[in-house]
């Protein structure tokens, strides 16, 4: 299953059943799990906990020492779930003392050429479509969906089931189950489409709708918004979850869509 012409440190630990193919170079320090499968000229630096099931694509490199003047080598860790897919050329890297850790879920999609940057937080189930680039110190959270070429600024948050369009720029917090594009990137409705595939039901996807319709159609701020949906609305794990999403968001969420925010963003 290791193809001879790699190089494998001694005290890299691979599970009994792992596929190497040529020219791969794994360091010390390196955790590989059980049924994984990497490719041609792949890097896995100190410092990767691979875990089962997951396919790495040629070009990719893994656990590289982050990019920030800060980091002091200290021991820090990239660790990747179950059953993830990470496509060729994808750099991921790993954390500071911050978080100590960058972490990408179980069962995600990492497409080609994309970039996770040191100290991220990534859930499970989630895609990163090609070209993404996510800087330093970003959650995202389970089911969220980045389509292609856009870039996070560093400590956005991204909540649960949200889609963000292609070529976006993401400087704000983006809050779960909805979508966001158009530039700057702005509350563009309920990702009821992804909603529905995942499994949930018309009841759930129009509570969702009317308590986004107080937050961003009602003229309220967002302390009115907020406290208006801990009143009136009955209490669920989505309402709880958008409510502590946006409470706890230091960088403000997007905004409705309107030619003000495109003045704004000029003047800036």
């Amino acid at each position: 299953m290791i193809h001879p012409h790699t190089y494998i440190h001694p005290n890299a630990k691979l599970a009994t059943n792992v596929k190497v193919d040529p020219f791969t170079v794994i360091h010390q320090n390196v955790e590989i799990g059980e049924g994984t499968w990497i490719g041609s000229n792949v890097t896995i630096m100190e410092g990767a906990r691979i875990g089962k099931n997951c396919r790495i694509f040629p070009g990719a490199v893994i656990a590289a020492a982050p990019q920030d003047l800060k980091f002091e080598e200290e021991d820090t860790t990239v660790v990747i779930g179950d059953g993830t897919t990470i496509r060729e050329f994808v750099t991921i890297h790993r954390g500071t003392k911050d978080r100590w850790s960058t972490v990408v879920g179980n069962n995600c999609l990492i497409m080609a050429y994309s970039h996770i940057a040191h100290d991220c937080l990534i859930g499970n189930n989630c895609i990163m479509s090609n070209n993404t680039q996510i800087a330093g110190h970003v959650t995202m959270g389970d089911h969220a969906i980045l389509a292609g070429m856009c870039a996070v600024h560093q400590f956005s948050n991204i909540g649960k089931y949200a889609f963000i369009a292609g070529g976006s720029l993401v400087s704000k917090d983006v809050p779960p189950y909805i979508k966001a594009g158009r530039t700057p990137l702005s509350y563009a409705g309920v990702n009821s489409i992804g909603l529905k595939r995942k499994g949930f039901n018309f009841e759930q996807i129009n509570h969702i709708l009317d308590m986004y319709r107080f937050i961003y159609n009602k003229g309220l701020n967002t302390t009115q918004a907020l406290q208006y949906l801990e009143e009136e609305f009955s209490a669920t794990d989505e309402r709880d979850e958008i409510i502590t999403f946006i409470r706890e968001s230091r960088r403000g969420i997007i905004k409705r869509y309107s030619k003000n925010n495109i003045d704004e963003d000029l003047a800036d």
